[in-house]
């Protein structure tokens, strides 16, 4: 206990040193930080009163629907509008907002109610920021001021942020409005556990005394403290009593925390009858909170040092002693900020205050973070390669396939498989599902820079087009199932490269060609392959048997001298058709012209025949003259 005490100390001391020493750096930070405030399913920018924060218009960011909003907490914006996802879009939607400064940031999410009586007027679903999930939503949220909204510190590394709400089946998750604020880059350093590797979602965190709940803004507060949300509190479970001051407070809004001198300027204090103070709240079991309690002597009676000591418990173990303000930190109306880490295996997170050598105890702000470890991200190049396969596949919408493939762990992708990969520190797809799913697309040869793949399975779909040759460059692959789609052409050489192939099936398709020989002895050792219902082909047992091999040069000369061939005999049929007309043609033309004068010529010839059989000297004298004209 003697070395806890010492630890603790040691801090304390440290702590207060740092914050004389930052006295006067609140002007460290030149300009305004980076500040995005977004009016969900809003068709313009909004502005609000009474502080006149502007929120820009939802356009996209995003999928999903717009929607009329019923607001129900005082805590959240008044914004008319609210973005909602329905499960026919997928069950995980995300904001995806770029161009967002590298930082460390405060980022909350306000939800509302669908304003239509035909919706479920409390959906519960969960929410992750940069694929790590941060909270879940439960049945009661739209009664409770607190839980209208999740607030967290996070840093953005990528120079994009990415909010998402994964569908839980109980409901359409609704948006109302996303803040993104920066804030210091050392804000609420708590430690070993703190930095970019953490996430702290704002669990509790109160303003003591007489003061109203009210946002940092309200307050008058750095906006390079953000806009935290502060609900005022006047006692602790009938016990203590408010009091406030008008008096300035020093060391308050200075880096890196940056707190409103208004935070301090009320405070709950113990009673004669009651000198200890207590607070106990909710909280989710087996994690890590980071507690941060602030004080300021502001009660007249107490001048001098040592007249006000306490010690400070979470969960019944000492993590704070003897406790004296005036002496820490110099004065009266001075501000101290204490903060450790708790482990919390339980339900629920009691602070204890209790006075000593009959001292009362003090407190005018509490703040609870839980401490949530970042996950670690799908390799960028899995993700890109995976919205290639969603457009060729024609992923239908239902699926989804938006955020992160695989973090949270809680809800990866459908029909994805993941595996955490060691030696880069992310997550890789070794696995494909999408059997029976209805796609209508094609398979690019993009799929072969998932290199991590071992099983493939696109059976039952309607993919067309060829099999790409890429995929005998993915060494692992061990299942590879294309049945019962409509893939044409050869089947790849380069599938006899897969030596860890275990199960191919081709069957039910419209392939052709020769089964590749590398491919052919295979099944006789290890392997489950199956190439029926493939008409055109051939070359194994099971299959017909392939004629003389040619060449592709064969194949092409081929084809052009059957292609010329038939050009001819097309050509000279038309010339014979042409010329038959032709004839036929003249002919009917000569038949009409010489009609008439034939006509004549027979009743000419009659004529003379009849004249010849009564007149037999004319036609002896004729006779002479035609054989002796002289």
């Amino acid at each position: 206990m003697l070395l806890r005490s010492f630890i603790h100390h040691k801090f304390l001391v440290c702590t207060i040193l740092s914050v004389i020493s930052l006295r006067n750096a609140a002007a460290q930070h030149e300009g305004e930080p980076y500040a995005m405030r977004i009016s969900c399913g809003a068709p313009k920018d909004v502005t609000t009163k009474p502080t006149n924060t502007l929120w820009k218009k939802d356009f996209g960011y995003t999928g999903g629907k717009q929607a009329n909003a019923t607001i129900p907490s005082f805590i959240e914006p008044q914004l008319k509008t609210l973005r909602y996802f329905p499960l026919s879009d997928g069950p995980e939607n995300c904001y995806d907002i770029t161009d967002i400064p590298r930082g460390h940031y405060e980022v909350r999410l306000f939800f509302a109610l669908i304003a239509d009586p035909n919706f479920d007027n409390e959906p519960m679903f969960d929410i992750s920021i940069e694929g790590t999930q941060i909270h879940s939503l439960k049945s009661g949220w739209s009664n409770n001021d607190e839980q209208s909204f999740v607030e967290a510190l996070v840093f953005v590394t990528n120079a994009s942020f990415t909010a998402c709400f994964h569908s839980t089946g109980h409901g359409d998750p609704s948006i109302l409005s996303i803040e993104i604020l920066q804030v210091d880059d050392t804000a609420y350093y708590s430690g070993p556990l703190w930095g970019k590797g953490t996430v702290l979602r704002t669990a509790k965190r109160l303003t003591c005394g007489t003061g109203k709940s009210a946002f940092d803004e309200d307050y008058g507060g750095s906006h390079w403290g953000g806009d935290r949300f502060w609900l005022a509190i006047s006692y602790f479970q009938d016990s203590g009593h408010s009091i406030s001051t008008e008096h300035s407070i020093s060391m308050t809004s200075i880096s890196p925390n940056f707190y409103p001198e208004k935070l301090y300027q009320s405070a709950i204090v113990g009673s004669d009858l009651q000198p200890d103070l207590s607070f106990e709240m909710e909280v989710e079991p087996n994690r890590n909170y980071s507690v941060w309690l602030h004080f300021s002597e502001i009660d007249p009676r107490i001048t001098g040092e040592g007249e006000r000591t306490f010690d400070i418990s979470l969960n019944g173990d000492i993590a704070f002693e003897n406790i004296n303000i005036i002496g820490m930190t110099g004065g009266s109306n001075a501000a101290l900020v204490l903060n450790t880490t708790v482990e919390v295996s339980g339900k629920a997170l009691t602070i204890v205050l209790r006075g000593t050598n009959g001292s009362h105890a003090i407190i005018n702000a509490i703040e609870v973070f839980e401490v949530i470890s970042v996950e670690s991200k799908t390799s960028a190049d899995d993700v890109g390669t995976l919205q290639i396969l969603k457009s060729s596949l024609g992923l239908p919408r239902r699926l989804g396939w938006n955020g992160d493939p695989c973090v949270p762990q809680q809800h990866p992708w459908s029909g994805v498989d993941c595996q955490f990969d060691s030696k880069s520190g992310n997550w890789v797809i070794d696995g494909l599902g999408l059997d029976n799913q209805g796609l209508k697309g094609f398979l690019p040869n993009d799929i072969a820079k998932l290199q991590h793949l071992q099983s493939i399975n696109f059976s039952e779909n309607n993919l067309y087009g060829a099999i790409p040759s890429s995929l005998g460059t993915i060494a692992g692959l061990q299942t590879l199932d294309l049945s019962y789609n409509q893939l044409n052409g050869s089947i790849p050489e380069s599938l006899g490269q897969l030596t860890l192939l275990q199960i191919l099936n081709l069957n039910g398709n419209l392939l052709s060609g020769r089964v590749p020989a590398s491919l052919g002895g295979l099944p006789l050792h290890r392997a489950s392959f199956n190439f029926t219902g493939n008409a055109g082909l051939c070359g194994i047992p099971g299959l017909p048997s392939c004629g003389p091999r040619l060449s592709v040069a064969a194949k092409i000369g081929i084809a052009f001298g059957a292609s010329f061939v038939f050009l001819l005999a097309v050509v000279a049929a038309l010339i014979w058709w042409k010329r038959r007309e032709n004839i036929l043609r003249a002919q009917r033309i000569a038949a009409a012209r010489e009609a008439p004068y034939a006509k004549a010529r027979t009743h000419f010839a009659r004529d003379v025949q009849m004249t010849k059989h009564h007149r037999p000297r004319d036609q002896v004298r004729s006779h002479t003259l035609i054989m002796d004209p002289t």
